[in-house]
């Protein structure tokens, strides 16, 4: 026969249940709209039933049943959509900076409009041919100074930005490292109290939640795998072990490299500001520096017109032009090494003269020019007298020789490079282009790189969205559920408390209105 009391206890265990259901409810809907939580739910199982007391086996029908417990609290997480989301981040990670970095690097190239370099480098052309239509008059040579001033102010700049931006991608980079050995830390602390909690047999849920949270975000720097241990987590990078239980190892730049190289990393933020630096921003800096260098010194074909007067000592395809041989006798087709070998072959109005090398760097060298220490010859800075525009002189009845300053041979000659193929790929002739088409297909190949990153990124963030989507349908709190959970745990509640109250009555016949014999 069951205790007289076992319906109170029953009542009691059903309504201690029922109200874990309702607080794990009430958990749910706050956390509804909190980042990386999963809903909970109370696993509940009937309690362990008793046989009804006898001297011996009971001939009562069945077991006595004594009520309901809450066995565990335990979160709704999907292990296979959590890898699945961490694969995907990473890529997102990669393209989105990619992306981002091409987008500044089309702000910095600014074509086509009216203020950027093609601009700039066409003004500078157009300067020489009007020079060329009066090359004695002052204002021409002024004008062609102010605009070649303004074609390397525009290099200069350029490539000032290009350098920024490259610094700012490996500030970047620092960042991020601090933000990944931060999250590995952080990962390894986890692990130490999710395994103290667990070990006392609870499920540290929200816990495990905070620890997901930090590793998806962990996924969109490095690409990671997620082992689930004993000891927690244990997250690698390709062969490089980032956290085994507590235990963590930090990364610094060298390490990052050394991982770049070999392959173990190979997708996230880091990953993609890393090649965005390497592969887009530096290769525009070598585009714009070899386009520089090329109209400065690089090879190309000329045709000196017949009648031109070589500087005395002019060396051109190997031959070497001295005394009276400095008469071009006809139209005469050389080799001549950049705008500066051009400029060289003429003479000036300032003295007798011939041109000086038109650029050069701020100590007046033109080795090693590229757009960020190109300048116009600063002698010619200081005197625009220095620009060359004739290619004829006069001898004198003494001997001398005096430049004939109405001459313009070099100034159309100048004039006509904006149609003069140069060579900008030294040596194999495989890249010959005149400057426009040569600048032209860099800002090609930059809106093409931008349109392709632009589509990987779209591509990339929905798949991340709808793997997400996929993720929340299982782990994510539904407010109308819980609502309903709510309601269906409130009844349950009340059926306990009126089932207590039943109990209670009884026994108060019981105790109460019964055995009042005599009175």
């Amino acid at each position: 026969m069951a205790s007289t009391f076992h319906g109170l206890e029953t009542a009691r265990r059903s309504l201690f249940t029922t109200q874990s259901a309702l607080n794990t409810t009430g958990h749910n809907i706050s956390n509804a709209n909190t980042a990386g939580y999963s809903r909970q739910v109370v696993n509940m199982t009937a309690s362990r039933p008793i046989d009804a007391v006898g001297f011996s086996k009971s001939t009562a029908a069945g077991q006595l049943g004594t009520g309901v417990e809450a066995s565990s609290i335990t979160r709704i997480r999907e292990k296979f959509l959590d890898n699945q989301y961490r694969n995907e981040y990473k890529s997102l990670g990669n393209f989105s900076v990619q992306l981002d970095t091409l987008s500044k690097l089309e702000g910095i190239v600014n074509e086509p409009s009216d203020t950027g370099l093609r601009t700039v480098i066409s003004n500078f052309w157009n300067s020489w041919s009007d020079l060329s239509k009066n090359p004695e008059n002052a204002d021409g040579r002024k004008v062609v100074m102010e605009q070649t001033m303004a074609l390397v102010d525009s290099f200069n700049y350029t490539a000032k930005q290009l350098s920024d931006l490259k610094a700012d991608l490996t500030e970047n980079v620092e960042i991020n490292l601090n933000t990944v050995n931060s999250i590995t830390t952080s990962i390894a602390q986890l692990n130490g109290e999710i395994r103290r909690v667990e070990s006392l047999g609870d499920n540290a849920n929200d816990l495990r939640d905070q620890r997901d949270l930090i590793t998806d975000q962990l996924s969109g720097l490095i690409n990671i795998r997620v082992e689930d241990q004993e000891s927690g987590y244990r997250i690698t990078m390709g062969g490089t072990e980032l956290v085994q239980g507590t235990a963590t190892a930090s990364l610094d730049s060298a390490a990052i490299t050394t991982a770049v190289a070999n392959g173990d990393l190979n997708s996230g933020a880091i990953y993609g500001t890393i090649y965005a630096r390497d592969h887009y921003v530096d290769g525009y800096i070598g585009e714009l520096n070899n386009l520089v260098q090329t109209m400065a010194n690089g090879e190309f074909e000329v045709t000196l017109p017949k009648g031109s007067v070589l500087p005395e000592g002019t060396v051109l395809n190997n031959v070497t032009y001295t005394g009276t041989n400095r008469t071009l006798n006809e139209d005469t087709k050389v080799t001549v090494k950049g705008l500066n070998g051009l400029h060289q072959l003429g003479y000036s109005l300032a003295g007798q003269e011939a041109g000086l090398p038109f650029f050069t760097d701020a100590n007046g060298s033109t080795a090693g020019l590229n757009a960020g220490n190109i300048t116009l010859n600063p002698a010619i800075v200081a005197n625009s007298n220095l620009i060359a525009t004739s290619m004829r002189v006069a001898t004198n009845a003494d001997g001398s020789e005096s430049v004939i300053s109405g001459n313009n041979s070099l100034a159309v000659l100048f004039s006509q490079m904006r149609d003069t193929r140069f060579d900008f790929d030294a040596g194999t002739g495989e890249n010959k282009n005149t400057v426009d088409a040569y600048f032209r297909s860099v800002v090609g190949q930059l809106g093409v790189q931008a349109a392709e990153a632009t589509r990987m990124q779209s591509n990339q963030q929905i798949i991340v969205d709808q793997v997400e989507s996929r993720r929340q349908s299982v782990s994510g709190v539904s407010l109308d559920e819980e609502m309903s959970n709510m309601i269906k745990f409130q009844h349950a509640y009340n059926a306990a408390a009126r089932n207590m109250t039943m109990i209670d009555e009884i026994l108060d016949k019981v105790i109460n209105g019964m055995g009042r014999v005599g009175l």
